[in-house]
């Protein structure tokens, strides 16, 4: 995958960690040596250090924290094991982290001494009107399933994020303007709590933590084990690019800001801006309606900045999330591990181009990645879900790949950035444990009814992390 081609609109996919093994639940710490793991019964299986597959068990996507080295990994075959996990680690005082896709940006689905709760093999989906999608569903997957029976999920790209993740923080994604987040079209889970309990949650049933799974940020509360999704039906969708010439990102970038609040909501797009001698911007996105109804749009476009090539490419649900996903042939290889740091903002007007690129001026290659809101997205209020940042314009990606031996100098490019973008908020699936701020940042005034529904439901703090509603 490029250098900057990564569009992943789920960072957290890691929904539980501790930072360094130190916090954990009841206030106390049990040496691994001394636990006693046979009382930890699965139907699926236990992974631990000793194990021969426990380096690939406990691996990380992002291989910055390729060194957390957990407890235990329970790849948990069931619903049940879900529960035995939580039970077992409530009497253990045991931290835990429930993990999907393995995605987390600050590895926080890997804590050291802690006890991952593996839900990738619950990913069985059924399609309808009402679609249930297993909470270890991978983006594709879900995409695939769904689409195949004419179902559509709004969502992001990166086709090994976990739905679980995803869903939970929010979830951006390339028709979010027609559609809205993820988590809007969620209407029911079903979701494990600290007490081994397993609960269906609506908004009839248990409302409170409904509310908070729609973007509250993942394992705050419970390990979901299953959603279920209002998915419209799937039609054919327009992928799309501009490329411009380099030392054009000041005018693009200006233009493209310009351009968003007129918009439709059939139409969501990208502006990514990255570091070169000059720095570059390239416009993409994609168009739900009629295909002939977007020529129109990206001429306006067009007529204020240099286009060199633009591409437009009508195809039907799945072959476009497969685009999107960066599958050009019959089979998608698997997504290999990397190495990078990010952080995000949250723009609620325009940000200064000249500032942007001013900032990107740098020797380590960095970008900003900015998608549009607006659309359906904006039509929620900031407390009907859990997530707060519904008049935002876009949200802005600071992504920074790190090279061996530079994640020092990569982390400061990277703060450099985000701090310089004049824009407050972020993005808690594109977590940043050096975020300033991070609480008001992730949750806004919403902070004080997700941290009581964390105390309703994890009293003791068996999932609470560096970064949750109650650190």
């Amino acid at each position: 995958m490029a250098e900057f081609g990564r569009r992943t609109f789920l960072g957290a996919v890691g929904v539980a960690a501790v930072a360094g093994g130190e916090r954990v639940a009841g206030g106390g710490r049990v040496p691994a040596a001394d636990r006693d793991w046979s009382r930890l019964r699965l139907t699926g299986r236990l992974v631990l250090p000793a194990d021969a597959d426990y380096d690939t068990a406990r691996r990380p996507y992002n291989a910055v924290y390729a060194g957390n080295r957990p407890a235990a990994v329970a790849l948990c075959a069931d619903e049940a094991d879900v529960a035995r996990c939580l039970e077992f680690a409530s009497a253990e005082r045991l931290p835990v982290a429930a993990r999907s896709g393995r995605h987390s940006y600050a590895g926080y689905s890997t804590p050291p001494d802690g006890l991952v709760v593996d839900v990738s093999a619950l990913r069985e989906v059924r399609p309808g009107g009402v679609s249930v999608v297993g909470a270890g569903t991978s983006l594709l997957g879900a995409y695939e399933a769904l689409g195949a029976a004419g179902r559509l999920l709004p969502g992001g790209t990166c086709r090994s994020v976990g739905i679980a993740g995803l869903a939970l923080g929010g979830g951006i994604g390339v028709v979010g303007r027609k559609y809205g987040l993820t988590c809007d079209r969620l209407v029911g889970a079903r979701v494990v709590t600290p007490d081994g309990s397993v609960r269906d949650v609506d908004a009839e049933r248990e409302p409170d933590l409904f509310w908070a799974l729609r973007g509250g940020g993942g394992g705050n509360f419970g390990v979901v084990t299953s959603f279920r999704f209002d998915t419209p039906p799937a039609h054919r969708l327009v992928p799309f690019e501009l490329r411009t010439p380099a030392g054009a990102a000041v005018d693009v970038l200006g233009a493209w800001q310009e351009w968003l609040p007129g918009l439709p909501d059939e139409l969501w797009t990208a502006c990514r801006v990255e570091t070169g001698r000059p720095a570059r911007a390239v416009v993409s996105g994609c168009w739900a309606g009629p295909p002939e109804g977007l020529g129109p749009w990206l001429d306006r476009l067009a007529a204020k900045v240099p286009v060199q090539s633009r591409t437009v490419r009508p195809m039907d649900y799945v072959p476009a999330m497969r685009y999107f996903a960066g599958c050009t042939g019959p089979n998608c290889p698997p997504v290999p591990p990397t190495r990078f740091v990010a952080s995000s903002r949250m723009p609620r007007r325009p940000v200064d181009p000249a500032v942007v690129v001013g900032l990107l001026a740098r020797e380590r290659p960095v970008a900003v990645l900015f998608d549009s809101f607006g659309g359906a997205i904006g039509r929620v209020g900031a407390a009907e879900t859990a997530f707060p940042h519904r008049d935002a314009l876009a949200s802005a990606q600071v992504y920074v790949t790190v090279r061996a031996g530079d994640e020092a100098g990569a982390r400061r490019d990277m703060a450099v950035v985000r701090d310089g973008l004049g824009a407050d908020g972020g993005y808690v699936n594109y977590v940043d444990p050096e975020l300033p701020d991070w609480r008001t940042a992730y949750y806004g005034a919403n902070l004080p009814r997700l941290r009581r529904v964390a105390d309703r439901y994890d009293p003791n703090g068996v999932l609470a992390f560096a970064q949750s509603v109650r650190a």
